[in-house]
């Protein structure tokens, strides 16, 4: 078997009506096993996962350069380098998410594998329609932490949750926000460290409840200072530039 992303016999396999069905997820399988992969593949296909083989760590590189996958089913027996040391170094390049497959059922290999980042773990023999449902699984859960993470902001002591419009404290308080205060601290969120008018932010922040005057902005800075805590007299997150407008000094964002 060529070291080659696609083996001729595997990308038959996974090209087999691709223009007929629309693939919702890419899958690369890294097993020196051929006829486990070709029936992964194939299997992996009517539930709109469409599947790439390869032999070997080098072959896993080299597929990874070429191409964009959203699971990596790896074997932990493996010519060459092993599966422990591929999933290691995945881990350090990306955080795509990694089953591992293995034919030894020690515990030590299960803990290792997962110690090193791999996202779940199936022995052999398995069910294909578990594999499966271990994949989506996987997947949903990525899916949901990533949705997770674009929902919700860090600065400082604080957690922005955009979605709810909250302000959550270190300490778990909720303090919710009026439309005005969430779009205000939104935009402060988004350029900080950088001064901002009192035209500009009222711009970003105008709604129903926000006047069309500079002053309005002001009276809105207070009560988003007091729900955060920002002493009025010397604040350290709301910064009031003297004749330019305000400026946004967290610490930390992410």
């Amino acid at each position: 078997m060529q070291n080659s992303p696609i083996s001729s016999s595997d990308a038959s396999k996974a090209s087999l009506g691709e223009d007929e069905k629309r693939w919702n997820t890419r899958a690369l399988i890294v097993d020196d096993d051929v006829p486990i992969r070709e029936l992964l593949i194939d299997y992996l296909a009517r539930f709109g996962i469409l599947g790439f083989g390869v032999t070997d760590g080098e072959g896993m590189r080299q597929a990874l350069q070429e191409d964009v996958f959203d699971v990596v089913v790896l074997d932990l027996m493996l010519p060459g380098e092993d599966g422990l040391s591929l999933c290691r170094w995945l881990r350090a390049e990306s955080d795509i998410p990694i089953l591992m497959l293995t034919a030894r059922c020690e515990p030590t290999d299960r803990i290792i594998g997962l110690e090193l980042g791999a996202d779940d773990y199936m022995a052999k023999p398995f069910e294909p329609r578990e594999l499966v449902a271990r994949i989506q699984t996987i997947l949903r859960r990525v899916r949901d932490d990533r949705s997770d993470q674009r929902g919700n902001v860090r600065f400082d002591n604080w957690r922005l949750n955009s979605v709810l419009r909250q302000l959550i404290s270190a300490d778990g308080l909720v303090v919710p926000l009026s439309n005005a205060e969430f779009r205000l601290l939104w935009v402060f969120l988004e350029r900080p460290r950088r001064v901002l008018s009192r035209e500009q932010l009222l711009d970003a922040a105008r709604g129903r409840s926000i006047e069309a005057f500079d002053r309005s902005i002001d009276l809105l800075v207070s009560r988003l200072r007091q729900k955060l805590g920002d002493d009025p007299k010397a604040p350290q997150l709301i910064k009031t530039v003297r004749g330019e407008g305000y400026l946004f000094d967290a610490r930390e964002i992410g």
